[in-house]
């Protein structure tokens, strides 16, 4: 196709009209955008002016805000858990006292028990001191009879060489004499259980038995004491002494 060709002057004037067209197009969108972001109560601003106003940087912080009060919700909580650590401790105190008060009166239940019984025992005691102990009119009576005598006195001498030594003098026989050997001959037969004679008899004879040679207990004692000072223990005779 053939090209227009328009005249150089015409040309010329196009483009300058062009130009303004295009420029008056472009204030009038910079205008239309400054109004849009401009808030309806704010005063209105000229294009100029707003690009003469500095921009305001805004700063933030990661800091929490000091100083700002907690909300209903966390003060009654924090009353509840309050009201909760009071009325703890008061259960605790009260508990404890309670404690102290079944502590003190166990104790004084058991000083109570503990004067109880020493007063029972007490009374035992004097029963027992007031009625004496009795003992089998036997060989085993004597025998044990002798023996608490004798502990009192601190004689030795056990029941089984006490009783091994009477079985081999008198076979058990408070009333037995010897009226052939060298003391009969003598004129001082033995006599009783352990076949004692009248001098050793007399001479070893313990206070708070009979003085008869024939009392079986009496006799025991005596003989003991003697075998005591002579051989150390009656447990240690096993023939004529």
């Amino acid at each position: 196709m053939p090209k227009h060709i328009l005249p150089r002057g015409h040309s010329r004037a196009l483009t300058r009209h062009h130009k303004i067209a295009a420029a008056g197009v472009a204030a009038l969108g910079a205008a239309a955008i400054g109004f849009s972001a401009i808030p309806s109560n704010a005063s209105t601003t000229t294009t100029s002016e707003a690009a003469a106003a500095p921009t305001a940087k805004v700063a933030y912080s990661t800091q929490q805000i000091q100083g700002v009060k907690a909300d209903v919700t966390d003060q009654l909580a924090g009353a509840s858990v309050k009201a909760e650590q009071i009325a703890a401790k008061k259960q605790a105190a009260a508990e404890a006292v309670a404690k102290k008060k079944a502590a003190a009166e166990a104790k004084a239940a058991k000083a109570r028990e503990a004067k109880k019984a020493a007063s029972r025992s007490a009374q035992r005691a004097e029963v027992k001191k007031a009625a004496p102990k009795s003992y089998g009119n036997n060989l085993d009576g004597w025998i044990r009879e002798a023996m608490s005598i004798m502990k009192k006195h601190g004689i030795p001498g056990s029941y089984e060489g006490i009783h091994r030594n009477i079985m081999r003098e008198s076979s058990g026989n408070p009333k037995a004499i010897n009226l052939w050997d060298i003391n009969a001959q003598n004129g001082i037969p033995s006599k009783g259980l352990l076949q004692v004679i009248p001098p050793t008899f007399d001479a070893y004879h313990v206070k708070g038995t009979p003085k008869n040679i024939y009392d079986p207990v009496a006799n025991i004692v005596a003989a003991c004491n003697y075998a005591a000072d002579k051989y150390g223990t009656m447990d240690n005779v096993d023939s004529a002494y």
